[in-house]
């Protein structure tokens, strides 16, 4: 007996043992249909999507299989319904014995509650493994991690600005990572290891920063952790592995495409990328910058045109194989498990037969039953060949020929027709096999190059396709021309990308700004918002767009121009943006003119920048020096006349 069996009810223990079972074609055919899904999509963002709801399904389909067989009062078969399913003799013959009462036999689905005892068991020993690497983590981040310096701390802060992160986000430096990692889910941690700091230039690090800061605005660690739970849950099914394997490494291309739209510089990410690889070292339960394979994210992040439509194609075939086995699979397992309901079936009078054809002399003899198959239409073989030609003929009247048997299959996947390559090249355009595999999946149809054409734009194929992909369409570049931009294509394409839209632009001048398309997309890039420009003008300070950009980027913000202007001063957009790049704050200036200095806002950053504190005036007149001035007080500092024995 087994041990559960004194905890739980034999009809439960059946009903998950029976669960667990289904869950084996269930959990297929859900893989089957993601892997569709995924391989017909381009945008990491959906494959990521379709993989994380087809992972809650796969959680959902055991649950709502066990309150189905509870709620249709599956109890535990017993032989005789096996046997009266099969329609076996009440008794049966065994050598030496005599007959044996089928009932007394032992039932061959017996093994159901010892299934469940083995998967509770998996359960517990992937739990207990889970949890201790959590708390190694945390024992870890509690001994060997320390703060990070305030120029590195910097930033991070104003990189989890820009991406708009309220949160409140730790930023520690450590020994035991090999690369940036973020561990934590309702106070994130970000974990920048020595060698990263000291190994990555200032615009790797920057790249690599912003793409852990993606994985917190995403919430990536609570999904991880209830990727973690799911495996543990449904350990045993092979299928729940692969597509959680396939989710990180879609996640780590969102996060990806996140941190070179932030820092704009792909190539420098990927040598980072490349260089964190070499020093490949991070926890399996942490998200670290170098996970996920190497090539397929630099090739992405880099933008090599790496179509793999044959690979797609290949893909989409093997999931609906796959699919269809599940189904089957599904429909035996099914029987099984309710004979009574298969024999039910199988009682159920026939329509009525028609006429049974005579038997051949082979099935005469034999005795075997002759079941009539169904005719085959004549010159179906030679129709089905027929089409193929005329489609590989098609596609040679439009100049496509010399196909290989991998493009054939994608460009019919993508039905390209001949019909449509003809309305593309009427509009001047003559793409190759990739390029019209990349057309179709993005939906780009001649009247969408047309409409392009007749806005007033001539782009070329590749920025047709990427103006496509980021959804800027010809009406999109007429209300920019009437809100007073002239964007390029590429311009275009950067300023959807950003979301900058006609209502942006407008509100921008009516804030008194005459902006480029390039300084719109750099203003939206830095948050720059009409109100921000509102409160500067009333504050006196009327920038222009290259000055609104260099302001926000230092973080001038209307409050600190305020408290500037407060202490008597009027500085200059130039001298905002300079005492803020030498971190002058109000309270220095407060402290200066308390010691009697009466300075403009050049001097106020010459005594900065020379680090002449209050402190050190203080000690100027303790030396009997009065009446000073700042250039006095910056030689005193640069000669070190007044320095102290420990700081000579």
């Amino acid at each position: 007996m087994s041990i559960l069996e004194n905890w739980l009810s034999p009809g439960l223990m059946h009903a998950v043992g029976w669960a667990l079972l289904h869950f084996l074609w269930q959990g297929t055919a859900l893989a089957a249909v993601a892997a569709v899904g995924m391989a017909a999509c381009r945008r990491a963002s959906i494959r990521y999507a379709i993989g994380l709801g087809t992972l809650t399904l796969m959680l959902l389909a055991p649950v709502a299989t066990l309150f189905y067989l509870q709620d249709s009062g599956v109890e535990r078969l017993a032989v005789r319904d096996v046997a009266a399913a099969v329609k076996l003799p009440a008794t049966l013959p065994v050598a030496g014995s005599g007959p044996v009462q089928v009932s007394s036999m032992p039932h061959p689905l017996d093994f159901l509650p010892w299934l469940v005892e083995a998967w509770l068991m998996g359960v517990i020993l992937l739990g207990v493994r889970s949890a201790g690497g959590f708390v190694l983590l945390e024992r870890e981040r509690r001994r060997q991690s320390t703060v990070v310096s305030p120029r590195i701390l910097a930033v991070c802060q104003a990189l989890q600005r820009r991406l708009a992160i309220d949160r409140a986000i730790a930023y520690c430096k450590c020994a035991w990572l090999q690369a940036p990692a973020v561990i934590g889910w309702f106070r994130p941690i970000v974990f920048l290891p020595v060698r990263a700091l000291t190994g990555l230039s200032d615009e790797q690090l920057e790249s690599v920063i912003a793409h852990e800061l993606a994985h917190i605005r995403r919430f990536d660690p609570f999904v991880n952790v209830f990727q973690v739970c799911v495996e543990t849950l449904l350990f045993y099914h092979p299928a729940v592995w692969w597509l959680n394997k396939k989710i990180r490494a879609e996640r780590e291309h969102c996060c990806d495409e996140m941190a070179v739209a932030l820092c704009g510089n792909a190539v420098e990410y990927a040598r980072a990328l490349t260089l964190m690889e070499e020093w490949r070292s991070a926890p399996a339960l942490a998200m670290a910058a170098n996970g996920s394979p190497l090539r397929e994210r630099v090739v992405r992040v880099l933008g090599i045109k790496s179509l793999g439509a044959g690979t797609r194609g290949i893909g989409l075939t093997g999931g609906l194989l796959c699919l269809a086995a599940a189904l089957i699979a599904g429909n035996v397992l099914v029987g099984m498990a309710r004979p009574k309901q298969a024999q039910a079936a199988a009682a159920q009078p026939a329509a009525e037969p028609g006429p049974t054809p005579a038997p051949n002399a082979q099935s005469a003899a034999t005795g075997a039953s002759v079941k009539p198959s169904p005719a085959r239409p004549q010159g179906s073989d030679s129709a089905s060949r027929e089409t193929e030609s005329s489609y590989i003929d098609s596609l040679k009247s439009v100049g496509l020929d010399n196909l290989t048997a991998d493009q054939l299959i994608a460009l019919r996947i993508q039905d390209v027709t001949a019909e449509y390559v003809k309305g593309i090249q009427a509009e001047g355009l003559h793409p190759d096999v990739e390029d019209l595999i990349a057309m179709r999946v993005q939906g780009i149809t001649p009247g969408f190059v047309r409409q392009l054409r007749a806005a007033g734009l001539n782009p070329d194929l590749h920025q047709i396709i990427a103006l496509k992909v980021q959804g800027a369409d010809g009406e999109y570049y007429r209300q920019l021309v009437e809100a007073g931009l002239q964007p390029n294509v590429d311009s275009l394409i950067g300023l959807k990308v950003q979301g900058v839209t006609p209502e942006y632009v407008r509100e921008l001048r009516s804030a008194g700004l005459q902006v480029t398309a390039d300084q719109v997309i750099a203003l939206k890039v830095q948050d720059v918002t009409p109100e921000y420009l509102r409160a500067l003008h009333d504050l006196g300070i009327e920038p222009r767009a290259n000055d609104a950009i260099a302001l926000r980027v230092q973080d001038v913000t209307p409050e600190y121009v305020r408290s500037i202007q407060a202490l008597g001063l009027k500085p200059t957009v130039n001298e905002l943006i300079a005492l803020k790049v030498q971190d002058v704050t109000p309270e220095y200036i407060k402290a200066l003119q308390a010691a009697g200095l009466k300075l403009g806002i050049n001097e106020i950053i010459s005594a900065k920048v020379q680090d002449v504190t209050p402190e050190f005036i203080e000690r100027a007149r303790q030396h009997g020096f009065k009446d000073l001035t700042v250039q006095k007080l910056i030689q005193l500092r640069q000669m070190g006349i007044l320095d102290s024995k420990a700081e000579l």
